[in-house]
């Protein structure tokens, strides 16, 4: 059945607006993509709240939402659902709702052009065209706020991307995946508690051991 996006839950707390990061993972919404290539940003932000023992519960800004601590840090985890190329619609209202500095919002997303097994965190830049960032970009107004590149790989001959990263990925990948989603969601907490360069520092070009 379909997430209702506009309907706010009886049972939610009240929100006060406090948060002093946003972690964001792109995904697409959806039982048929839950387990694709595009969705590695989601399965990093699950990973978090099950670590975290966050509930994504709370539907706020067309996106699924949860608070809780690093450290001491207060975060909120969210997960847009409108879709991959709408995603600044979602983000850019969680920002301004959670008045999030920009250097204090990470955006976790899969990157074609990393090989799988790569992480790399960057303070800002281009979309290198990932839509969903390239969005984020265009609703917030600027391109200096931090991503953790979660690297899926090119696929093998003519295959174009678009169908690529909306397949599963295959199953040898699928053996080490869980590792390199445990390393991202590790990569953000140092993010959070540690800053960016430190994060950069730890993780940036790390390859899955054979």
């Amino acid at each position: 059945m379909p997430i209702n996006l506009f309907r706010r839950k009886i049972s939610e707390p009240v929100l006060d607006g406090t948060a002093a990061y946003l972690l964001v993972g792109l995904g697409n919404p959806g039982r048929e993509y839950r387990d694709s290539r595009h969705n590695a940003g989601f399965m990093v932000i699950d990973r978090l709240a099950a670590d975290l023992g966050i509930r994504l519960t709370r539907v706020q800004n067309r996106a699924l939402t949860g608070s809780g601590v690093i450290g001491e840090v207060k975060i909120v985890l969210a997960k847009p659902q409108t879709y991959m190329n709408l995603s600044g619609e979602s983000v850019s209202g969680l920002v301004r709702f959670y008045k999030i500095p920009h250097e204090n919002l990470i955006v976790i997303h899969d990157d074609i052009d990393l090989p799988f097994g790569v992480l790399r965190m960057r303070p800002g830049g281009g979309s290198a065209g990932q839509k969903g960032v390239q969005s984020i970009i265009e609703r917030i107004g600027t391109q200096d706020f931090p991503r953790l590149r979660f690297g899926i790989g090119r696929p093998a001959g003519p295959r174009g991307g678009a169908g690529y990263v909306l397949n599963h990925f295959h199953a040898e990948e699928q053996k080490e995946l869980p590792f390199l989603i445990d390393a991202a969601a590790a990569a953000v907490r140092v993010f959070v508690t540690d800053g960016l360069e430190a994060a950069m520092n730890r993780y940036n070009g790390s390859q899955l051991e054979e």
